[in-house]
């Protein structure tokens, strides 16, 4: 998905700014960047690979060589960021969150201009020059980003850094977030509120859709209006979210716990636990728990201090080993009982597989999984994930063409009331090796996050969101 950071004061950011990023880590993958405005007036900036080792430990060694009143910083599992820019827009700095499905349309649209991408991510357009090329189209930052929001078909979030201002731009629906905090007389801007405590900023405002900020050391003040329309992703506090940060003044774990008390509310079955698949579906298995009066316990604990979060490395089937690897059951919980285990989704169900097999060869009795969202029909169009070379790579798609020969009625599958959408649910557990299977309902789900379902992305689920 990505998620950035910045900063800017009357005093040094750079430790800001890079503990502000590393608080992203979980969001990215791939790339990872820092930008600063120098005590000379130039940009200095660092670009390395996250794939083998972790942000901190490939950015620390070069932190005594920075300093700056302002900073921008990018944790990308897409492209290399920042980008440094000299326009006529004068000189900038630039980090995003973007999805651009027409990028091949806008790319071929510069190229046929005459016009030159220096930057490329694997033979592809790095979309955050391209998103540069659509801004400096126009005369003034605020008409470049809105000719931007304008062109592209996907998601696109932002942070522009100039020798004077820090500019914040959320993306036009505002499916991903972007929060302001204060501190003193500085100004900060992350995608996840969870930055800010341990670098004692405040929440001082939550960008709205399409709003543009800019801040300087002293200032804030918005310089376009938000949007009416939202459409913010979900997922942010199924999945992606950290437990303690805000996405509209609503936290994430507090949603989760809700999440997971919606699920036993519909759940009648016998089980001597509760456990959660670690670490987002800790929340949920907590709030599952609560709600059920049934003991939670950590049948599987995850061993994080050598091996990487299970998506980072590029091979499919070295991901597969890492998910697996990390996680360790614990038979002295496990061995015969029965037991509820609850996670944030099935994608492909890969890993779940592979856990559930584990718990039985632990001695488990019964293993039923409660999944907190509905299941995963539709790839998403708006940010990076879900990932596949094929439809037939989620577990839905794969129970789907198990049943009818190939994908279609897709939306009688996604109707929780129809004989289809059972069938299909009850082919993922015999898929899965599990005994039950029970998916979260999306009024549960909406109810959960506690905003109107026309503010909420919920395309994954339903097909219903748009560009």
């Amino acid at each position: 998905m990505s998620g950035f950071f910045g900063a800017i004061s009357k005093k040094d950011v750079v430790t800001d700014v890079f503990y502000g990023t590393d608080y992203h880590s979980h969001l990215g993958t791939k790339r990872a960047g820092m930008s600063f405005i120098t005590p000379s007036g130039s940009f200095k900036r660092s670009i390395h690979s996250l794939e083998n080792e972790y942000f901190r430990s490939k950015f620390e060694d070069e932190i005594p060589g920075f300093a700056g009143n302002s900073g921008i910083g990018v944790i990308s599992d897409t492209d290399s960021q920042p980008i440094l820019v000299n326009s006529h827009l004068g000189p900038f700095s630039i980090v995003t969150v973007s999805k651009i499905n027409n990028s091949e349309e806008l790319t071929q649209h510069f190229l046929n201009k005459g016009m030159q991408f220096v930057e490329t991510t694997q033979g592809f357009t790095n979309p955050t020059e391209l998103i540069v090329k659509l801004i400096c189209e126009e005369k003034d930052f605020v008409s470049g980003i809105e000719n931007m929001f304008s062109r592209i078909q996907g998601s696109c979030s932002l942070l522009i850094l100039t020798p004077d201002r820090l500019i914040a731009a959320r993306d036009k629906l505002g499916r991903t977030t972007i929060i302001i905090g204060k501190n003193g007389d500085g100004y900060a801007a992350a995608s996840e509120s969870c930055a800010f405590p341990n670098l004692n900023y405040e929440i001082e405002h939550y960008v709205g859709p399409g709003e543009i900020i800019e801040m300087t050391a002293g200032e804030m003040k918005c310089i376009r209006k938000p949007n009416n329309e939202m459409q913010i992703c979900s997922f942010l506090w199924v999945y992606y979210g950290y437990p303690p940060s805000y996405y509209e003044d609503i936290n994430v774990d507090e949603c989760r716990y809700r999440c997971g008390a919606a699920l036993a509310k519909r759940d009648k079955v016998e089980i001597d636990f509760v456990g959660g698949i670690p670490d987002s579906g800790i929340g949920h298995a907590i709030g599952y728990s609560n709600e059920r009066h049934i003991p939670y316990k950590r049948a599987y604990a995850k061993y994080t201090p050598t091996w990487p979060r299970s998506f980072m490395p590029q091979d499919q089937e070295m991901r597969d080993l890492v998910a697996r690897m990390k996680l360790i059951p614990n038979p002295g919980l496990v061995k015969d009982k029965a037991m509820v285990f609850l996670d944030d989704s099935i994608v492909r169900g890969t890993q779940l597989k592979d856990n559930t097999k584990d718990l039985y060869a632990c001695g488990a009795k019964e293993v039923h999984m409660r999944i907190a969202c509905p299941p995963l029909t539709f790839p998403c169009l708006y940010l990076n994930f879900s990932q596949s070379r094929s439809t037939l790579e989620l577990a839905t798609r794969k129970a789907i063409t198990q049943l009818e020969g190939k994908e279609q009625n897709l939306e009688d599958f996604a109707n929780p009331t129809s004989d289809r959408y059972q069938a299909m649910v009850n082919q993922i557990a015999q898929n899965l090796g599990l005994t039950s299977l029970m998916y979260q309902d999306l009024p549960d789900l909406v109810e959960a996050i506690g905003l109107p379902k026309e503010k909420l992305c919920t395309h994954c689920w339903d097909g219903s969101s748009h560009f």
